[in-house]
């Protein structure tokens, strides 16, 4: 039987799991324990009570890494969460016993990563009773919570991501708890006297009971724009979702050349999704990319052939008569030359009419023409790779190029 005053892991003999850091002979030991099994999506949550962190020295955290760590994806590009992690606020302006913070982990955001902090109501600490700290997951969406499910503090999503980076999220994690000492974030363990343990009543996962009603999109409005504008470049709907449904992420993509599109919502949490429970607007912003245009008289036919034409011509006569030696000949044949070269051009500009016209020539920016804006709807329930093809719904917007 595993003792609490030799093992710095034990069951407590009330249903709880305990971790207890112990100082061994002057040096201080604990514990991380990992989960055999992976998970993939659902809800994911633990019940723990955490020792104290007002003064330095623990480091207590309920987190995830991906599975691909075990074969061979480094950190962090294998993607990190951390549901839970705790320390004093004497190191780097920790959350303390009275917030918990959320982040994650990324090839790019590396040890620093992105996330955000809770604050516990008055009158509750993180010590001193039993919380809920999870995450809602699902297919480029991750919502953390503390007690309440329905009420995210944090949403993250791949759209959150830097150009370049990656979503490691939509694979295979495995979960770890530890109480750390020391360390980074632990700080200094000179004060560290009698800790308090981290225990947890339990680690579940929860798997949706029933897939979520697909949302409506409608029919948004279609886009006009000249190539390289920045107004009139956008479409707002507001989706139509079943109440009570959570949150739905929003993506969008588009077929037209050397063009982009980005989605932005009235969500107050998070940019790129929207809440059932309210009635928030997607807005798609299409980018396009303008046209290099050449000096108008360029695109006069007559112009463009004759400017060639008088620039040989006035070659040959700067030629001729900067070269001294020069016989005097050479003047009479050197003038007709240039002459018909540009009595050439006269006439060939003559049998295409006056009023002709020709197109300009093709630009290097979007062309012209009539695309689409696919808007993608990923619900809290769907469990794909996260790609366009697996959307739970979408539709396209007519886009006009001038």
């Amino acid at each position: 039987m595993l003792s609490s005053t030799t093992n710095t892991v034990y069951l407590d003999g009330s249903g709880h799991l305990v971790i207890q850091p112990i100082n061994n002979g002057g040096t201080w030991i604990s514990t991380r324990m990992e989960s055999m099994m992976n998970f993939q999506y659902g809800r994911i949550e633990a019940s723990l009570q955490l020792p104290d962190t007002t003064n330095p020295g623990l480091w207590p955290a309920f987190w995830s890494l991906g599975t691909s760590i075990r074969n061979g994806t480094p950190w962090p590009n294998c993607g990190e969460a951390d549901f839970m992690e705790n320390w004093s606020p004497q190191v780097l302006n920790g959350p303390g016993p009275g917030k918990n913070k959320t982040t994650i982990h990324t090839a790019l955001t590396g040890g620093s990563g992105t996330g955000g902090s809770f604050a516990f109501p008055a009158g509750q600490q993180a010590n001193t009773a039993f919380h809920t700290y999870g995450m809602i997951w699902s297919a480029n969406m991750m919502q953390f919570y503390v007690d309440t499910p329905a009420s995210p503090f944090l949403i993250k999503t791949t759209s959150d991501l830097s150009s370049g980076d990656t979503w490691p999220f939509n694979a295979q994690i495995f979960l770890l708890m530890n109480v750390a000492i020391g360390g980074t974030l632990g700080g200094s363990t000179a004060s560290l006297v009698n800790p308090q343990p981290l225990m947890a009543d339990y680690v579940r996962q929860y798997q949706p009971a029933a897939a979520v009603p697909k949302p409506t999109l409608g029919n948004p409005p279609s886009i006009t724009v000249k190539a390289g504008s920045t107004t009139g470049n956008s479409s707002t709907f507001t989706p139509g979702l079943t109440a009570g449904t959570g949150y739905v992420y929003f993506s969008c993509s588009t077929d037209a050349p050397k063009a982009s599109c980005a989605i932005s919502t009235t969500d107050p949490l998070n940019t790129y999704v929207v809440n059932s429970s309210a009635a928030e607007n997607v807005k798609v912003t299409v980018a396009t990319t303008a046209n290099a245009i050449a000096p108008p008289f360029l695109f006069v036919p007559e112009m463009r052939f004759w400017l060639p034409i008088v620039g040989v011509g006035f070659l040959v006569l700067a030629v001729v008569a900067l070269t001294r030696r020069l016989r005097r000949r050479a003047w009479r044949y050197a003038i007709p030359v240039a002459a018909g070269l540009i009595l050439a051009g006269a006439v060939i500009a003559g049998c295409g009419g006056g009023g002709s016209t020709m197109p300009p020539p093709p630009g290097s920016g979007t062309t012209p023409g009539s695309y689409t804006v696919t808007v993608y709807a990923f619900t809290e329930s769907n469990s794909s790779t996260g790609s366009n093809a697996n959307a739970d719904a979408s539709v396209g917007i007519p886009l006009t190029v001038n």
